[in-house]
């Protein structure tokens, strides 16, 4: 789609017809270019979301092992969910996950049962009397006091303060030994039956850590798997985004071409006096503006090669809305090189004779290449004649 900017306001210089309706019909093709370039900013903006997304999501990508990748391929041939369908198969993903784990804390409750009815379990029931046993460098010595009761206390929790996992029950457990048997000699009665208690707990932990290990296993799997649904849920819905973004696109296109087509309709033709006119004009265009011109002219003239070394031109074998975009294109591309100039030389010299500085810096500027601008001048102001331009290299 070809840029559009300030059409609207060369509109008027595109020589339609003499009639008095002529202002009306600017002004009716001038508000046809307005509703175009208000569409095409909402499609960039579009674009620009999609592009944020896949940015993004490049930057984000972790590394995949094989079987994930080709997992990921399988899936985005298939219909990716609603989000609205992914979040109910995460609620009832947690449900399941949810009644899996309570069962795992039955019965690891079982176990904690086991070891609290231990004969030697009654030092570790409750937190620690530091004031009434004298214990006045406990704290400096146990960073983080634990106890049966406050265990059970927690396991029994209902309001969101329990445990989430049977593994955080475990670690609590064990700090009740732990703390015990740092704080205590080695020859101390609490020290060996805090290593006699913690070894029996490890063993039935033991039997039962297979189930924990394939429930987490399970639970990453279906986390990963949330991941990736959603991940391609969201490629879909950029995906059905690019494609509407294409459509709209193909509509500008065609809008753009129907406009094309008035505007041809409304064209003079243009004059033998006025090709010539804008082939002088043409070779006052620096040869980064030259190159556009010419690539104007390949548009409509699939024949024509604005990059080739040599290029064959015939000016009346181009389209009038070839011509009329020429000499628009020209307009604006001089008066720009105009302002350009004009502010050079207001910072260079405030005398009088800026223009004619410009004016002999111009004639220079031609004199160092004087072929090539007889070239140009001669392949484009001649009508009905097959000429030649030699460009040099990469212009």
């Amino acid at each position: 789609m070809e840029p559009m900017s300030g059409l609207n306001q060369d509109l008027g210089n595109v020589g339609l017809g003499k009639a008095d309706g002529d202002t009306v019909e600017v002004e009716g093709l001038n508000k046809t270019i307005d509703d175009i370039l208000q569409k095409v900013t909402q499609l960039e903006q579009k674009l620009n979301d999609v592009e944020q997304f896949y940015l993004t999501k490049d930057s984000n990508q972790p590394n995949t092992s094989k079987s994930i990748s080709i997992a990921k391929e399988k899936l985005k041939d298939r219909h990716v969910a609603s989000i609205e369908k992914q979040q109910q198969d995460a609620f009832h993903r947690e449900e399941a996950a949810g009644r899996r784990m309570q069962e795992l804390k039955r019965q690891f409750a079982a176990i904690f049962r086991q070891i609290t009815q231990h004969k030697w379990a009654w030092p570790f029931m409750h937190p620690v009397d530091v004031e009434g046993l004298g214990l006045h460098d406990y704290y400096e010595v146990i960073e983080k006091p634990m106890d049966f009761s406050t265990i059970k206390n927690k396991m029994d929790g209902k309001d969101g303060t329990g445990y989430r996992n049977v593994r955080e029950i475990y670690a609590d457990v064990r700090l009740v030994f732990k703390n015990a048997m740092k704080y205590n000699d080695e020859r101390d009665d609490v020290h060996v039956m805090a290593k006699s208690l913690l070894e029996k707990f490890e063993e039935k932990w033991l039997q039962l850590l297979p189930k924990v290990m394939e429930e987490e296993k399970r639970q990453e799997e279906e986390e990963a798997k949330a991941q990736l649904d959603m991940q391609l849920t969201q490629e879909a819905v950029q995906t059905n985004k690019a494609k509407e973004l294409r459509s709209e696109l193909n509509e500008v296109d065609m809008q753009l071409e129907n406009l094309r087509e008035t505007v041809i309709q409304k064209c003079r033709k243009m004059s033998t006096e006025e090709k010539k006119n804008l082939g002088t004009a043409l070779t006052r265009l620096s040869p980064e503006d030259l190159c556009k011109a010419l690539e104007i002219v390949a548009e409509n003239n699939p024949s024509f090669h604005a990059t080739a070394q040599e290029v064959d031109l015939d000016m009346d074998a181009q389209s009038e809305l070839t011509l009329w975009r020429l000499k628009v294109f020209v307009q604006e591309s001089l008066k720009a090189a105009s302002r350009s100039s004009g502010d050079m030389g207001g910072n260079n010299n405030n005398n009088n004779d800026d223009n004619n500085n410009e004016k002999d810096n111009s004639n220079k500027k031609n004199k160092n290449n004087p072929k090539r601008k007889k070239e140009i001048c001669d392949a484009l102001a001649k009508p009905a004649v097959k000429r030649t331009k030699k460009l040099p290299p990469n212009t």
